[in-house]
């Protein structure tokens, strides 16, 4: 079973995603003072006393709305709600309690769910103002007072939502779960795939660029194994990132890159390869993961029986920087070929994490070097020593040698080459780093 797990809740603007942050003790969900901009639900993990839970931040809930992006902000707290071990109701001491706390307290109420009160921007100490005990009229029992801003009785919040948590000895630690990240450009398809992959309205889908923006994380589990699916927002060129907002969102999909085992990386079968798909692509590749190329929208596609062929073509002449990476052609609306994406991923996981023994290796290189003579410049010959692995995601190799001046790049290449043409290496970028044979750094990796 997974661990317990806390939604906060509540009206736009009452401070919901700054106690969030406050709780997990970083900055996770987006904090701006303009409401509406927690869309989805954002998770986090946390401990208190002892006891790890996943924390939950959800869009402001308007009860009674006819805009379509509130309407699913509502539909994903209502989500969250379900899937909660204990709601935290955030309301607002500032404007004191309103028909919308109120509306939105009955709406908990029938969930049948421990509710714990937390009444929020309580930010000076001493006795609460007297518009504080207004809040009992919710019917939820005793309000806490907090401030998001400064911490103050969020150990007592924390204290009144552990309670409700069962017995520890009931969950339990998944530490082989693959952490992707779902990465493109805005309105590639990248939340409908999620959506298709859980089976759910996990994340909101609209035609409105840039609706996500927040890293969503989705766990989900199959016989292939266990995958936690981060749909980040969609990155835009820097000279379209107009507000603060959008900054952070930016922020957000290149730390969930960080973050991430394995990157696909989600391209528009009827735009093709563009200069910023190329770029998102990079960020991936440079940050040493496993990648998979994913063709979006192929059943919007004319084919014939070359069709596929000529786009896998465009694709590798627009991203050469990375073709170890394999290409699949989806459609995430229909859910074609989004199954084999499963296996796919473990194996480009797996491939990343590929140890090899220095033996092996070497046998390689004296290989590579009959075949084709290293490099000479002047008169003087490369001469390479050995070789020997010191890391994994991403493969990371350290060869030796007499010059590092004379080892070109294109030998480089070459020796890439004939360590994936041996051992494969799928899916994965390659590090060869270049030593001189006593240089102290390379002795210590």
């Amino acid at each position: 079973m997974s661990k317990p797990m806390v939604a906060i809740v509540g009206r736009p603007n009452v401070g919901k995603s700054m106690l969030f942050n406050k709780l997990i003790g970083r900055r996770l969900s987006i904090v701006e003072d303009t409401p509406g901009v927690t869309r989805d639900r954002i998770y986090g993990e946390t401990d208190w006393n002892g006891r790890k839970f996943s924390l939950v931040d959800t869009g402001g809930i308007e009860p009674n709305t006819d805009n379509q992006i509130l309407s699913f902000m509502r539909e994903q707290a209502q989500i969250a709600i379900d899937n909660a071990t204990v709601i935290m109701l955030v309301v607002d001491s500032r404007t004191g309690m309103t028909a919308a706390d109120q509306e939105v307290a009955n709406m908990l109420q029938r969930s049948k769910k421990p509710i714990v009160l937390a009444v929020n921007k309580m930010d000076s100490t001493g006795a609460p103002d007297p518009e504080f005990y207004e809040f009992y009229n919710l019917g939820l029992g005793d309000p806490i007072a907090v401030s998001a801003v400064h911490g103050h009785g969020t150990g007592d919040l924390l204290d009144a939502g552990v309670k409700y948590f069962p017995p520890e000895s009931e969950y339990e630690e998944d530490d082989d779960v693959i952490q992707v990240a779902i990465i493109g450009k805005p309105n590639v398809g990248k939340s409908s795939l999620t959506n298709q992959i859980l089976g759910e309205q996990r994340v909101i889908v609209s035609d409105v660029a840039g609706t996500t923006r927040d890293a969503i994380d989705s766990y989900f589990e199959n016989k292939t194994g266990k995958f936690n699916f981060i749909d980040t927002a969609g990155m835009r060129k820097k000279s379209k990132v107009d507000d603060n907002i959008e900054k952070y969102s930016v922020l957000r999909a290149t730390m969930a890159i960080e973050r991430s085992d394995v990157c696909l990386i989600m391209i528009d079968a009827q735009d093709g390869v563009t200069e910023q798909d190329t770029k998102v692509a990079g960020l991936a590749h440079e940050a040493g993961k496993a990648c998979i190329i994913v063709v979006n929208k192929w059943d919007l596609i004319e084919k014939d029986d070359k069709t596929m062929d000529h786009m896998r073509e465009d694709v590798r002449r627009a991203l050469s920087y990375m073709t170890y990476a394999p290409i699949v052609f989806i459609s995430a609306a229909t859910g074609q070929r989004v199954n084999r994406l499963f296996e796919l991923i473990s194996y480009v996981n797996n491939q990343a994490s590929t140890r090899i023994t220095t033996g092996m290796l070497n046998s390689v290189l004296a290989d590579a070097q009959t075949r084709v003579q290293p490099p000479t410049d002047k008169g003087r010959r490369l001469k390479i020593y050995y070789m020997t692995q010191v890391g994994i995601k991403p493969p990371h190799f350290v060869v030796f040698c007499n010059d590092k001046r004379l080892f070109h790049f294109s030998y480089q290449r070459y020796l890439e080459n004939q360590i994936r043409g041996v051992f494969g290496l799928e899916g994965t970028p390659i590090i060869l780093s270049i030593r001189e044979k006593g240089d102290d750094d390379g002795k210590n990796m």
